[in-house]
């Protein structure tokens, strides 16, 4: 047999590093101590005369479960454990026996190691590794083994942590205990795969082997380069079903050995062992669902399952179903669980010490309910679900207000707690229809803000942990739990910021923050700004600190650093989110690296043909909800990557889905909102044919919802209009466009909400403006001169000292206009970079198109000057004497003739002055001869309408 490591790759990570495991150490709580038989001492090497069907007694480190008369204490004096004459016996043994030696004695030796650490509540520390681990160089494997030795010695040794290399242990160490590991796996595959098969095979070692291998793995073995273990597992698996499926074993067999099987079956899945690529596994776990099923529903008392037992059954069905496990095609998975919660909410209830749940197994009870729940496990509605969940919530709060507890909610259970309480609640759970949830929030909410002041190691959240906690207070405050109104949840944040900060910017491995933590993070930020959290110094410096990672992470080609679309989304949304609330973009260089680089990937994830990289209708709405939120607020993206190809690119998704049958109910109202008035807000950059028929799908589907929010309205009513302003610019004609009739319908919803905002008010009194209604309302607009408009007002006035110019006047209730020629019905506009997309003083965007439109059918003349155009004495000199030039005439006999006028020769309606005094078609007055220009229609002229008088009211 090959004595060598070869094969042998481990990693190292602790367990610590997984936010919701089981408490493995409870776990395997006495699974590897049979049923029968005694503990033999080896302090003094006994004889070797012993009876074939004597056993090996292997218990684990927190057993709470040992037979009548057993105890498990500690074994005083490591030194005298690992004598080197007691090692010398046992490879005398070895040696005199040779073939026929069954392995007992090794067995009751790797015993006594578990003993000891069993005593000391802990594995081998660095210096009792580095004295047993040379000693191990002749523990030698044979053919002749029996199973119960071989099981007994992988499971103590595992348990005790003598197969883990401590991190410090030399390179001689670690070659020792990979050969020694390497000598165990080779006897399992040599015992497993024998024909016939050995007749000493046995559920309980078969349970031992699994744990063992699955808590190797655990801390740290790599599956991937470890083929040794595969096979082991592979040629193990077989065995498991066979034992499972066992009419004769069935009823021998115990709840714990169900609970250790699928907990190690679920571990190894975790770790890397895919469902798909091993057929065996889901054969295994479809023979033990109906024992675990069985067994908690049964009267009898040696069928019940230890607390520590149904958290972690429940705990291994959710990563099984959470790895791919699909829940439509495992109905006996639905049936398990059912059966388990019963022993959830009488456990969580019992006043006896010994039913109760320790504070990890509550956090993962907790967390398993919530993943189910989250992977369509439809439990939130049933009786027994709501029992259960209220007996734990019961429990956490009892526990985290416990004094007597209070050292033993560690960072872990924490993060947990509220990482699960939070996904219950995002898979609709009400905040206000559960109190009992509440409360567990405030009691966990202090330890929050304790653990991250702290500076002692144990209570250091792990970059996971932060995020997890970050997502959880994000989730919880956007469904409904106050900001002003629960002040601990402040304190908890302002605590963690300073720890985003330092993790992102963390050189160490350990401490990295990848892709999806960074995705994460930046959305939970974003959510809290969102609900009210204040943009303090902390804030900046962790968006700060984080940003770089973005954009590295977005520039990288290996695939460990790629965002998935929804990572891609949520960036985005996230930092569209930030410069909303005020993080303002000149004054964050970074932001425009940062949508520059995501912007790249959004473009390959939206032209991939491979299903996992495309975006789902919701991601598509929030995407082009954030790029036009970003380009709204300022963000200049010119010198980025094709723009109008990632919008294309981007839409795509979106028009397929409106085509699809099947994808067209996916449409909620709030995606629905979002696409309406993003794809509207982008104006010209967007090809109008292209989405005229997806348009008007959408503000079908949005009419005919009964129940939409005040803001869904406002959104969806504000993107038609300005739709319907850019198909009259473009078109020209004045005829009725088929969607007005909608903006009248949703006007009069958003009015019988009573806005007392002016961004609502303004948008009912555009609504009217534009069907020619009275206004129902007075919005209160502030006004704001530029420095650009004050020049240019000056000059024109100097140039023309009689003509009559009023500034940001309010026209029927519509926002100021900034210049106002009264006696002639013409408005002077002066445009800066954010009446275009990406600030580029050609793409107009939707504000900027509803204006020009809206002022149009009130029958004004526009003359649209890009402020770029204003910069030089020689540049603004020519703008003004084109407009002297058309104000040349009288009033009186101007006032009838219109800027489509043949006197007016078409190419210089569009005029810039630039250095040379050429003109150019970046600069022009009305957006109706440019559509008559592009569409060779006819020119008509038009009686100028009656300015109606209005008033501007100021705050």
């Amino acid at each position: 047999m090959d004595s060598g490591g070869s094969g042998i790759s481990w990693k190292y990570t602790t367990s610590g590093n997984d936010y919701k495991k089981p408490d493995v150490q409870a776990t395997a709580s006495g699974s590897g101590q049979y049923r029968h038989g005694t503990v033999r001492k080896v302090n003094v090497p006994p004889s070797y005369i012993q009876k074939r069907n004597e056993c090996h007694p292997a218990s684990d480190a927190c057993s709470a479960n040992h037979p009548p008369g057993h105890s498990v204490k500690p074994v005083h004096g490591f030194n005298a454990l690992i004598t080197p004459e007691k090692m010398d016996w046992l490879a005398g043994v070895s040696a005199r026996y040779g073939d026929l030696y069954d392995g007992r004695n090794h067995g009751q030796f790797a015993c006594s190691i578990k003993r000891y650490t069993s005593g000391s509540k802990r594995p081998l520390n660095y210096s009792e590794q580095r004295q047993l681990i040379p000693l191990l160089h002749d523990f030698k494997v044979t053919p002749r083994w029996s199973w119960r030795s071989l099981t007994t010695t992988l499971h103590s040794l595992t348990s005790a942590d003598v197969l883990t290399p401590h991190k410090y242990i030399d390179e001689g160490g670690k070659e020792t205990q990979a050969a020694l590991l390497s000598n165990l796996l080779d006897a399992v595959i040599f015992k497993c795969n024998q024909k016939p098969e050995a007749r000493d095979i046995d559920a309980q070692g078969i349970s031992n082997l699994l744990w063992a291998l699955a808590k190797m793995v655990d801390n740290g073995l790599e599956l991937e380069k470890t083929p040794k273990l595969k096979e082991a597992v592979a040629a193990l698996l077989p065995h498991a079903k066979t034992n499972a499926e066992s009419k004769e074993e069935k009823d021998h067999c115990i709840p714990q050995q169900i609970a250790n099987q699928l907990w190690a079956v679920a571990k190894l899945v975790d770790n890397g062992l895919e469902l798909v690529k091993t057929p065996k596994l889901k054969e295994v776990v479809a023979a033990l669902l109906p024992q675990v099923k069985t067994k908690a529903e049964s009267k009898k008392e040696k069928d019940h399952f230890k607390p520590q037992e149904v958290a972690n059954l429940l705990w291994a069905v959710t990563k099984l179903v959470d790895n791919g496990l699909k829940l439509e095609k495992t109905p006996k998975l639905k049936e398990a669980v059912a059966a388990l919660l019963p022993h959830v909410k009488t456990k969580a209830e019992s006043k006896e010490e010994k039913d109760h749940f320790n504070t990890q197994a509550t956090a993962n009870l907790l967390w398993a309910l919530a993943k189910l729940v989250d992977n369509g496990l439809e439990l939130k509605k049933t009786a027994q679900f709501k029992e259960a969940l209220a007996a734990l919530l019961s429990r956490v709060k009892n526990k985290a207000e416990s004094k007597e507890d209070k050292g033993l909610l560690i960072s872990q259970h924490i993060v947990n707690l509220l990482w699960a309480l939070a996904k219950l609640v995002d898979n609709g759970l009400k905040l206000e229809k559960t109190p009992k949830l509440k409360e567990a929030v405030a009691a966990l909410l202090p330890y929050v803000k304790t653990k991250a002041e702290s500076k002692e190691e144990k209570d250091d959240f792990k970059p996971q942990g932060i995020v997890n906690l970050l997502w959880a207070l994000a989730k919880l405050v956007d469904n409904g739990l106050k900001l002003a109104k629960t002040p601990k949840i402040k304190e908890a944040v302002a605590e963690l910021l300073p720890h985003v900060k330092t993790k992102a910017e963390a050189k160490e491995e350990k401490n990295q923050l990848i892709p999806q933590h960074i995705a994460n993070l930046l959305w939970a930020l974003a959510k809290l700004v969102d609900n009210g959290l204040e943009k303090t110094a902390k804030l900046k410096e962790a968006v700060a600190a984080l940003l770089p990672h973005v954009k590295i992470n977005a520039d990288s080609k290996e695939e460990k650093d790629d965002f998935k679309p929804q990572g891609i989304t949520n960036l985005l949304w996230a930092v569209a989110k930030l410069v909303d609330n005020g993080l303002e973009p000149e004054k964050t260089a970074p932001f425009k690296e940062v949508v520059a680089a995501l912007l790249l990937r959004v473009k390959t994830k939206a032209e991939s043909k491979e299903e996992k990289d495309h975006f789902n209708t919701q991601a598509a709405a929030n995407l082009l909800w954030a790029l036009a939120t970003l380009l709204n607020n300022g963000l200049e993206l010119e010198k980025t990557a094709k723009l109008k190809e990632t919008l294309a690119a981007l839409l795509s998704p979106v028009i397929t889905r409106v085509d699809s049958k099947e994808e067209k109910d996916r449409f909620t109202p709030q995606h629905i909102a979002n696409l309406l008035w993003a794809v509207a807000k982008l104006g010209e950059a967007i090809e109008l044919n292209r989405v005229k028929s997806t348009f008007y799908f959408l503000v079908d589907r949005i009419r005919k919802n009964p129940q939409l929010s005040q803001q869904d309205i406002s959104m969806s009513l504000w993107g038609i209009m300005a739709f319907c302003a850019r198909s009259y610019l473009d078109s020209g004609s004045n005829n009725k466009h088929p969607l007005e009739k909608h903006i009248g319908e949703l006007s009069s919803r958003l009015e019988n909400t009573f806005p007392d905002n002016t961004e609502d008010q303004s948008i009912i009194a555009m609504a009217a403006g534009w069907l020619g209604r009275v206004c129902p309302v007075i919005p209160y607009y502030t006004t704001n001169t530029s420095q650009s408009q004050s020049t240019f007002r000056d000059h024109l006035q100097s140039s023309f000292p009689s003509l009559k110019i009023e500034e940001e006047k309010s026209l029927n209730s519509l926002p100021p206009v900034d210049l106002l020629l009264p006696d002639y019905n013409m408005v002077i506009d002066i445009q800066g970079p954010f009446h275009y997309v990406s600030g580029d003083f050609k793409t107009r965007n939707g504000s900027t198109l509803l204006k020009i439109g809206l002022l149009q059918k009130l029958g004004f003349e526009v003359i649209e000057i890009p402020v770029n155009k204003l910069r030089k004495q020689d540049s603004m000199k020519i703008v003004i004497e084109q407009i002297k030039a058309r104000l040349a005439v009288s009033p009186e006999a101007y006032g009838s003739v219109s800027l489509n006028s043949d006197e007016w020769v078409a190419d210089e309606a569009y005029f810039t002055a630039d250095d040379g005094g050429q003109f150019s078609d970046d600069c022009y007055f009305t957006a109706e001869e440019y559509s008559e220009e592009q569409t060779g229609k006819p020119k008509r002229k038009r009686k100028r309408k009656k300015l109606v008088k209005t008033h501007l009211h100021k705050h």
